[in-house]
C-alpha cells in the first residue's frame, strides 16, 4: 500500500536481506541495495525511504562512510538509519551513534526486537515531524494563537498574539483571557461560549476584543480542548483575526444595498424594512403611522431639457430640503425617479402630516440652485394612515400613491389625504385604462368635427377634429377622460397617429364627393410633440392620402410649446416650412414669454374656453381676452376663441377684433357625415368657405 512507511535495507549479502524483508514486509515497504553506492543512488530518487538499516561491514564502501555521506548531503541528512551489523566492536558503535545513528542492532537479529525497534523509530519520527510542523504553525501563523491551562490560565502566545493585542507573553502569562474583554460581549453570549466548549469540545464566533492601546476591533474567535485519557480538561487553544475590515466591507455592502447611490437616502428595500417596523410598532402600542408620497412635478421636463447631471443635481438637493422638513426621527426614503416617502408616526400623527406635508409645500418655494441653474419644481403629495387606510405595507403605499396622483391632478403643488371615493375613482380609471389598451384594434374611436367660423364675416372657414370614444358598456367617452390616462401610458402616440391619419382620410373623402378644401386643426400631444422624427411622420401621413399640407392645422398647447422652447421654433419653422399651419391652443394657461412667443412661426393663437366662458360679465377675463387679441394682432397672428355659447360672448369678441370662433353658438362637434351635411348647408346658403 502506498500509505506504508518505505525502508531501505542495505547489506552485501542478499541473504541477509531476504530474512529482514521477510520480517518487515508485512507493514512496510521495501526496497534493497547490495552496496553504500547503490543505496547512495536510491535515497536520491523521489521515493525517499523514511527509514534506512544499514549493514556496516561492506566491500567498496563501509556502512560508516554511507552514513557519513548521508549526513554531508542536505537533502538526506534527516533520513533516519539503523546500523545492522555482526560487528560487535565497541568503536564501530561509537562511531555510528556519533554521525547520528539512531540505534545499533548486532547480528543475528530477534525478529520481534527489530520490529518494536523499527516500529518505535518511524508512530517517534512522525511525532517529532507532527511536532516541527505544529511549532512552525504556532510560530509563523498569521492568526493569533492563544493557549490556557485546565483553570484558564494563559501559559503560551505566538508571534501573532502579540502583533495583534500589543501584549508580549511576559504580560499575559498567567492571567485569564478576559483582560482582553471589550465589555460590548454579552454574559449570555460567554455563557453559551462555555456550554459549547464543555458539551462540544469547540466554539467558533464573532467577539469584540480591546488591544494593549484601548482599541476595541472585531475578531473571529476559535476554542478547541486538549483532553487528557481520563477525559478531562488540560487545555484550551484558542486562535483569532481581526476581522476589522471584513466588518467595514460589509457594512459598506449593506450600506450599498440598503440606501440610494444618489441622495444617500435610504432606499426601496430599506423603506419596506423600516415600515415593517414602524408598523409593528405601532401596532403594539395602538399608534398611528403617515405614509407620504411625493412627486416632483415637471421634474421630466427639467431633466429632458437640461440634462441628467443638473436633474441629478436636482434631486439631490430636493433630498436635502425633504429632510430639513422633518424631525431626526422621521424616515425620509427615494424610491427611485422622482419619488420620495415619508414616514411619521407617534401621537397625533393626522396633523403632524398635514404640518410636515405644509412645510415641504412651502420648502420648495425657493428656487433650487444647480449648477448656476435656477430651477422651480413643485411637489405633489399623497398621505396614507395606518390603520384607517389598510393594515399592511402594501395597501398603504398603493392608497399614498393614488392620494398623490388626486393631487396631483388638482393642479399640482398639493396635499391630499386618501378617502374611499378616491379608490373609487382610482378603480374606474384602472377598468377604463384596460379598456382602452384594446381600443384601437377594436376600431372603437372615432373622429368630430366642430367647426369653425370667421367672426367678421360669419362664414365657415373649417374645423377642429376632437377624438371620441365609443366604449361598448359605457357608450360616448369624452377625451378629457382617457387623454390624460393614454399620456400616462404611452398609448396616445398610436391614438394620436391615428386621429391624423382619419383625418388625412375624411378630407380626401370629402374632396371627392365634391366639398371645398376646408383646414382641419388637429391636437398634437406632448409626448407626440417630442417625438425626434415628428415631421417626417406627419408629412409622410399627408403625403400617403395627397393631402395638401395646408389643409391640417396642427394645435400643440403653450405648455407643451414652452417646454422646451428653444426645440419648438425649430420644430414650428421645420412644420412651416413643409406647409402645415401651426396653432398654440389654450392661450393664456400658460407661462409664455412675449420673448418667445415673438420667436414661434406660428399662424393663430386658440384663447381657452376657461377666458370666453364669463367674458361677458368678469372684468378679470374680459381684460385677459381683450389683451390676447390686441397682442396676437400686434404680433400679425390670428385668434380663435373656443367655447362661444352665447351671442354675448360673440358679440364681446367681434367689437375686439377676435377673428375666428368655435363653440355651441355655431355649431357642436359632429361625426363626418354629420358635419358633411352641416357645410353642404352652408354650401347652400351662400356661407361659402374662405381661402
Amino acid at each position: 500500500m502506498e500509505d506504508k512507511p518505505l525502508i531501505l535495507l542495505v547489506d552485501d549479502v542478499p541473504v541477509n536481506l531476504h530474512v529482514l524483508a521477510a520480517a518487515l514486509k508485512s507493514s512496510y515497504r521495501i526496497k534493497t541495495a547490495t552496496s553504500g553506492a547503490a543505496a547512495l543512488e536510491l535515497v536520491q530518487r523521489e521515493d525517499r525511504p523514511q527509514l534506512i538499516l544499514l549493514d556496516v561491514m561492506m566491500p567498496g564502501m563501509s556502512g560508516i562512510e554511507v552514513l557519513r555521506r548521508l549526513r554531508e548531503n542536505p537533502d538526506t541528512r534527516d533520513i533516519p538509519v539503523i546500523f545492522v551489523s555482526a560487528d560487535t566492536s565497541e568503536q564501530s558503535q561509537l562511531d555510528g551513534l556519533d554521525l547520528g545513528a539512531e540505534d545499533y542492532l548486532t547480528k543475528p537479529v530477534v525478529t520481534s526486537v527489530l520490529l518494536a525497534r523499527v516500529r518505535n523509530l518511524i508512530q517517534r519520527k512522525q511525532a517529532e515531524t507532527q511536532l516541527r510542523l505544529a511549532a512552525h504553525v504556532f510560530e509563523h501563523s498569521g492568526e493569533a494563537i492563544m493557549i490556557t491551562d485546565r483553570d484558564n490560565r494563559i501559559i503560551e502566545v505566538n508571534p501573532a498574539f502579540t502583533r495583534l493585542t500589543g501584549y508580549a507573553l511576559a504580560d499575559v502569562v498567567g492571567q485569564d483571557p478576559r483582560l482582553l474583554a471589550s465589555g460590548r460581549t454579552t454574559r449570555e453570549d460567554y455563557l453559551g461560549m462555555w456550554r459549547s466548549i464543555r458539551e462540544r469540545n469547540f466554539w467558533q464566533g464573532e467577539i469584540w476584543d480591546r488591544n494593549k492601546d484601548g482599541g476595541i476591533y472585531p475578531k473571529l474567535l476559535t476554542i478547541t480542548v486538549v483532553r487528557n485519557a481520563r477525559g478531562d480538561i488540560d487545555y484550551h487553544i484558542a486562535s483569532f483575526a481581526d476581522i476589522s475590515e471584513q466588518k467595514a466591507a460589509e457594512e459598506r455592502i449593506r450600506y450599498v444595498a440598503h440606501h440610494d447611490p444618489l441622495t444617500g437616502l435610504p432606499n426601496r428595500l430599506h423603506l419596506q424594512i423600516v415600515l415593517e417596523q414602524v408598523v409593528a410598532v405601532a401596532r403594539r402600542e395602538r399608534t398611528e403611522v403617515a405614509l407620504m408620497f411625493i412627486d416632483l412635478d415637471r421634474f421630466k421636463v427639467i431633466n429632458d431639457t437640461l440634462g441628467h447631471n443638473i436633474g441629478d443635481g436636482l434631486l439631490v438637493e430636493v433630498a436635502r430640503r425633504l429632510k430639513s422638513c422633518v424631525r431626526e426621527s422621521d424616515v425620509v426614503a427615494r424610491l427611485g425617479g422622482d419619488e420620495f416617502v415619508v414616514v411619521l408616526n407617534g401621537d397625533r400623527v393626522i396633523q403632524a402630516a398635514a404640518n410636515v406635508a405644509e412645510k415641504i409645500l412651502n420648502g420648495f418655494s425657493p428656487s433650487f440652485q444647480v449648477e448656476g441653474h435656477a430651477l422651480h419644481t413643485t411637489p405633489s403629495i399623497g398621505i396614507s394612515l395606518y390603520p384607517q387606510d389598510g393594515n399592511d405595507i402594501d395597501t398603504l403605499m398603493k392608497r399614498a400613491d393614488t392620494a398623490m396622483y388626486h393631487a396631483k391632478e388638482a393642479g399640482r403643488g398639493q396635499f391630499h389625504f386618501y378617502t374611499e371615493a378616491m379608490n373609487r375613482h382610482t378603480q374606474a380609471k384602472l377598468a377604463l385604462e384596460n379598456s382602452l389598451h384594446n381600443a384601437l384594434e377594436r376600431d372603437e374611436f372615432v373622429v368630430y368635427y366642430q367647426p369653425q367660423a370667421s367672426l367678421l364675416s360669419g362664414r365657415l372657414v373649417g374645423a377642429e377634429a376632437l377624438i371620441r370614444w365609443r366604449h361598448p358598456e359605457r357608450g360616448l367617452v369624452m377625451p378629457d377622460e382617457f387623454i390624460p390616462i393614454a399620456e400616462e401610458n404611452g398609448l396616445i402616440l398610436p391614438i394620436g397617429e391615428w386621429v391624423l391619419r382619419q383625418v388625412c382620410r375624411q378630407i380626401r373623402a370629402w374632396l371627392g364627393d365634391g366639398l371645398p378644401p376646408l383646414t382641419i386643426a388637429v391636437n398634437l400631444s406632448a409626448r407626440q410633440f417630442r417625438q425626434e422624427d415628428l415631421v417626417e411622420r406627419i408629412r409622410g401621413i399627408v403625403e400617403e392620402f395627397a393631402v395638401d399640407p395646408a389643409c391640417i392645422e396642427l394645435e400643440i398647447t403653450e405648455s407643451t410649446a414652452m417646454e422646451q422652447a428653444d426645440i419648438t421654433v425649430e420644430l414650428f419653422r421645420a412644420l412651416r416650412a413643409a406647409g402645415f399651419c401651426i396653432a398654440i391652443d389654450d392661450f393664456g394657461t400658460g407661462y409664455s414669454s412675449l420673448s418667445y412667443l415673438r420667436r414661434f412661426p406660428v399662424d393663430r393663437l386658440k384663447i381657452d374656453r376657461s377666458f370666453v366662458l364669463d367674458i361677458a360679465d368678469d372684468p378679470n377675463d374680459a381684460a385677459i381676452a381683450h389683451a390676447v387679441i390686441k397682442m396676437a394682432a400686434s404680433l400679425g397672428l390670428k385668434v380663435v376663441a373656443e367655447g362661444v355659447e352665447t351671442d354675448a360672448q360673440r358679440q364681446f369678441l367681434q367689437e375686439r377684433g377676435c377673428d375666428y370662433l368655435q363653440g355651441y353658438w355655431y355649431g357642436k362637434p359632429m361625426d363626418a357625415e354629420a358635419f358633411a351635411a352641416f357645410v353642404r348647408t352652408a354650401l347652400g346658403k351662400g356661407e361659402m368657405p374662405e381661402a
